[in-house]
């Protein structure tokens, strides 16, 4: 087996390109998932390491300087990240010419032979779910021999092999929590409506929603919700609990770990018994019955894309929920003490400053306990993607140099519409922000949780902190005509 190096590595100050992030981007406040696909394929391969450099603070430096060896270097790029990846993986050239370089995630499976040419130094691509395909690479096999890759000939002509099949047996595969305990500092990880520290794994890939803006199901993971079985997951829950006796939460990061309700009510019944504190993405037309099995066993917050407050617009991105039925169901949380999430995106097909109006209205009806606004993500692979190039609604014919984020690793909006250009649909980002926090609710909210624990009110100043600074610096590159709108 090769020495094999698994690098989430490190790009914009604070920024959370991991494959746990659905938007990869620097965030208003410290925000950091779980580099989990990256850990899963480290599981398959003996000895390998990880590094997670964004969370842990490590520089391009730090990261070459602990790269020595290494036979094989396997890293995570993004479509914003890939410029400085790219930078990256040519300084471990450098440093350790004899390494084979490869970069895996949706960026490179959907664009082989653009991300090869933009990182000359990288050796091999991955074109689909990379887990087996780096294992076999791992134990030696040349690259002819391993499905699922494309990589630069000696011609310099782009050459791939097979596509690989999605893996259905997930059982088989070793538990990413052993990988987190030997490599990765669960401090280091921050999520603001999680209790800190918190572990996120996944317990099944795939999505069955056809959501036109969602990266993973339209690349890596599918559309099938593929999944472990319920007693390899509680296994390794029991397995976590003994891992971190300091963690106080499990994220249960499936795209919609509510698809299958009986194996998500199966799973809960177990970790009650376990008395395990858990949160999960949901989609926001579970019915209470489920809702409160869930919360009977341990269930603390659901986190939800709303998306928008307007039935034509999620009809038009093909969300699959109703705004009725979001309310219904926001309710029925509130009824059962489930915490929400609540996920936003400004800049959909058909956004308008009245559509926006509504959606700012429509969240403050749901009133999550917090929520995130992001800006519209035409990631390549994407159906969304697609309208856009059709469309004409891109700003340029090719994304901004940094690909979907400015110069500070924020996202930007680069989408425009008529009567509604990309740089408004930031200012109204800001907007939003200020409306739904700057309330009475939300207010007491937050200084009811700051009184109650010493640690929550720590987290709070210091994200109160980073919001307003990230305010600032969006002002400002607005008032110098920036980009970033």
């Amino acid at each position: 087996m090769k020495p094999t190096l698994f690098l989430n590595p490190p790009s914009y100050e604070g920024f959370d390109g991991g494959a746990g992030s659905r938007y990869q981007a620097r965030r208003e406040v410290r925000s950091f998932w779980y580099p989990t696909w990256l850990a899963q394929a480290a599981a398959l391969v003996p000895g390998s390491v990880l590094i997670d450099a964004p969370p842990a603070g490590l520089t391009r430096e730090d990261v070459v300087a602990r790269a020595g060896e290494f036979e094989l270097i396997v890293i995570h790029t993004s479509t914003p990240s890939l410029a400085h990846d790219a930078a990256t993986a040519e300084a471990l050239k450098q440093a350790n010419p004899r390494a084979t370089i490869g970069f895996v995630g949706a960026q490179p499976m959907v664009l082989p032979a653009e991300t090869l040419a933009r990182a000359p130094a990288a050796d091999f691509v991955t074109t689909g779910e990379f887990d087996e395909a780096v294992e076999e690479l791992a134990q030696g096999r040349p690259f002819e021999d391993v499905t699922g890759i494309a990589w630069r000939a000696p011609d310099g002509s782009l050459r791939r092999t097979a596509a690989r099949p999605p893996i259905t047996d997930l059982d088989r595969f070793p538990f990413v929590t052993d990988v987190y305990a030997r490599h990765l500092d669960v401090e280091h990880y921050d999520i603001g409506y999680l209790q800190h520290p918190y572990v996120s794994l996944y317990t099944g890939r795939g999505c069955r929603s056809r959501c036109t803006f969602c990266l993973w199901p339209q690349t890596i993971a599918g559309h099938t919700y593929r999944t472990r079985s319920v007693e390899n997951v509680l296994a390794e829950m029991a397995h976590a609990r003994q891992l971190f006796p300091r963690v106080r939460e499990f994220f249960f990061d499936d795209d919609t770990f509510t698809d299958d309700r009986p194996r998500a009510e199966a799973i809960a019944r177990g970790l009650g018994k376990l008395g395990i504190t858990w949160s999960c993405n949901a989609k926001a037309n579970v019915p209470f019955e489920t809702l409160q099995v869930l919360r009977d066993n341990g269930l603390r917050l659901l986190l939800v894309g709303f998306e928008s407050g307007n039935q034509e617009i999620l009809n038009a991105i093909r969300k699959g929920t109703r705004i009725d039925r979001a309310l219904q169901f926001a309710d029925d949380c509130r009824r059962l003490g489930i915490l929400l999430h609540g996920t936003f995106i400004l800049g959909l097909p058909g956004e308008t400053r009245e559509s926006i109006a509504r959606t700012i209205a429509f969240a403050k009806r749901v009133d999550p306990y917090s929520l995130q606004v992001s800006l519209a993500a035409p990631y390549p692979g994407t159906e969304l993607h697609r309208q856009a190039t059709e469309a004409g609604w891109l700003r340029a014919p090719e994304l901004s140099p940094q690909g979907l984020v400015e110069e500070h690793g924020f996202q930007e909006a680069v989408l425009s519409f008529d009567g509604l250009p990309a740089a408004e649909m930031q200012a109204l980002q800001e907007r939003f922000y200020r409306e739904f926090y700057f309330r009475p609710r939300p207010i007491l909210r937050i200084v009811k949780d700051m009184f109650r624990d010493r640690e929550v009110m720590r987290r709070r100043l210091r994200e109160g902190r980073e919001f307003l600074s990230f305010m600032v610096q969006r002002r400002e590159g607005r008032g110098a005509g920036s980009h970033a709108g």
